[in-house]
């Protein structure tokens, strides 16, 4: 469906922070399973055969039940996942408006109002159940607000955006794109694929906007080391789609609670225990990083010395996992104790690539002699990191293409919990301006947000943060 400009440009992104948050209620629906123990959802593209017979099932629906006297359609779709669960069940938020049609008119060949007053659009949230051997279709849940409109804000000073020529669009952002080639060092194999990521990069941008407009906390977002990379291609490179696939989860040792309540704050970095960034490359090991940082944090709490491990090793040597198409932080504990140990960086480096088992027992530097499963509680986890030590987390990496800098707070809608695609490591928490946050070791080199650092808004389960927290044990 495409997306009418007319609706677009009046609703703004920033009005789903109100609406999507506490009046359509998703909060606790979001923390749980969708119906028993959880499956793979998955993000859908608007084309998606399955996603656009569910979008019809739900207009259908929402005309029936609506006392309207004319039919609204999707006007833009927000979000959409599947999950495969004794049939699909598909969660969509999408924004409906009126048409020019009565109820007795067919839906599918219905306009929408040219006049913006007339749309009287609203935000939804369908949760639809579709058994395709059956043929039936269930709508679950139905919630529906007003969206808001622009708010016109006061100034005395005059700006007509409609004199801004295009050829003055296009100056400044090549502009931009050049400054982001040079800060990033980006070079092109032809015209032709400086062209396309030009394309890419000025859709980025837009994409970062609308992220911006949607967050709740303090975070900055824009231009990254990854502006010219599609979201397809940024999630086969960075992230690991195996944290989601909860049947591949094994069942891990409960950790002992914390002995103390929780300080007010917490760093690890200030206390010796966390090594420098590292970078990951274009490799899904991020669960490897997390993982050998972890360890490298008990091994510095039990031994006085801080030790940068090797992540190569359990890329080539970690049977269990996928190498850079993935892992889990519960196997690579497995793959670990089974191997005897790690070496450290120096002696096995990292390359970003699987190659042949390369681990020496005569070089182990570091052990572990089991590992653990935290508390789900933020304060319980929080308690647990002050006592003892940074902890291997993983997360929904929704906002972090774009982040730069602050408290990043992304509304729950599309930071889901339940799937999980980046693995982290958790140094420290405290508060910005009264604004609690979680400090996240990231492993895409000192370039990226905060001198390596993500900054998450702490206290609301955010993006599934106290989902897969664990720890080594080191004896």
């Amino acid at each position: 469906m495409v997306v009418a400009s007319r609706c677009c440009s009046v609703i703004l992104y920033v009005a789903l922070a109100a609406v999507l948050g506490s009046v359509l209620g998703l909060g606790e629906d979001l923390d749980r399973p969708l119906i028993g123990p959880p499956g793979s959802p998955i993000r859908l593209q608007e084309s998606d055969p399955g996603l656009q017979k569910a979008l019809q099932f739900a207009e259908e629906r929402y005309n029936r039940g609506s006392n309207a006297m004319h039919l609204r359609r999707v006007s833009r779709l927000l979000s959409a996942t599947k999950q495969l669960v004794k049939g699909i069940r598909y969660t969509i938020a999408a924004e409906l408006s009126n048409t020019q049609c009565k109820k007795s008119a067919m839906l599918r060949t219905c306009d929408f109002y040219p006049e913006t007053p007339k749309l009287k659009t609203e935000v939804c949230v369908f949760e639809i159940w579709d058994i395709p051997w059956q043929g039936t279709s269930t709508l679950l849940k139905q919630k529906c607000q007003p969206a808001v409109e622009a708010q016109v804000t006061e100034t005395n000073e005059v700006k007509d955006q409609s004199t801004k020529q295009p050829l003055e669009e296009s100056l400044e952002l090549l502009g931009q794109f050049k400054e982001f080639m040079v800060k990033y060092n980006k070079d092109y194999s032809s015209q032709e694929e400086a062209d396309r990521r030009l394309r890419i990069f000025h859709q980025n941008l837009k994409t970062a906007e609308k992220i911006q407009s949607l967050d709740q906390g303090s975070a900055e977002y824009g231009v990254t080391k990854f502006s010219d990379l599609t979201e397809e291609e940024f999630r086969s490179a960075y992230l690991n789609p195996l944290l989601s696939q909860w049947t591949l989860h094994r069942s891990m040792k409960p950790a002992r609670p914390a002995r103390n309540p929780a300080p007010a704050s917490w760093d690890w970095r200030e206390h010796g225990a966390v090594s420098p960034v590292k970078n990951q490359g274009m490799c899904g090991s991020c669960w490897a990083f997390s993982v050998t940082g972890n360890i490298e944090g008990q091994w510095f709490l039990k031994n006085g010395t801080l030790l940068s491990l090797s992540e190569q090793e359990l890329v080539d040597c970690d049977g269990l996992d996928q190498a850079c198409r993935g892992g889990l932080p519960s196997n690579a504990y497995e793959a670990i104790e089974k191997l005897g140990g790690l070496e450290t960086e120096t002696d096995y480096s990292y390359t970003g690539h699987k190659q042949s088992c390369g681990f020496t027992t005569g070089k182990v530097a570091a052990y572990i002699n089991s590992s653990v499963e935290l508390s789900k509680d933020e304060s319980d986890i929080a308690a647990w990191l002050a006592e003892s030590g940074p902890v291997s987390v993983a997360l929904n990496a929704f906002a972090m293409q774009f982040y730069r800098k602050g408290v990043s707070h992304p509304l729950k809608i599309f930071c889901n919990p339940w799937m999980i695609d980046h693995a982290v490591l958790l140094v420290g928490y405290g508060e910005r301006k009264n604004v609690p946050f979680w400090a996240i070791k990231n492993s895409w080199g000192e370039d990226y947000g905060e001198q390596g650092y993500y900054y998450l808004y702490r206290g609301s389960k955010l993006c599934g943060i106290n989902m897969m927290c664990s720890s080594a044990v080191v004896t």
